[in-house]
């Protein structure tokens, strides 16, 4: 029988949607308020889902403190009040939207939990939106 268990961190960032490749005005026209070029910020809702076999041993699929570390560690210390653009590298050469924030944590995550284990990122940017990676 394959489990689930999940864990929500919170993280706080800024950041502007803005394409390089683009004009300013074709940036504005696809991305609105969200091209702010003195930033904009969020209030985020990360939940982590880890699912597979229980440990028949422990009851545990894994034990939650562990990825709360790991999400604290590799996430919440790294991207909490920053302003995503400016102050990530993982961002330097991404537009850092909520859906390749959700690949970027999911790589950063992804070699800190065992491989048998199956992992899924889900990002609220807002109450109403949210991006869940891999579906």
């Amino acid at each position: 029988m394959k489990h689930s268990v999940s864990r929500v961190g919170y993280f706080n960032a800024a950041h502007r949607l803005h394409n390089p490749k683009w004009t300013a005005q074709q940036n504005v026209d696809f991305y609105g308020l969200c091209n702010n070029p003195n930033y904009h910020g969020h209030n985020y809702k990360l939940i982590v889902t880890l699912s597979g076999q229980l440990d028949m041993n422990s009851g545990y699929l894994i034990d939650l403190k562990v990825v709360s570390d790991i999400i604290k560690d590799e996430v919440i210390s790294r991207f909490d009040h920053r302003n995503l653009n400016l102050d990530c590298p993982e961002f330097k050469l991404v537009i850092p939207t909520t859906e390749n924030m959700c690949t970027v944590i999911y790589n950063l995550l992804r070699p800190k939990f065992p491989q048998p284990l199956d992992l899924k990122i889900t990002i609220y940017e807002t109450k109403n939106n949210f991006v869940t990676y891999p579906i």
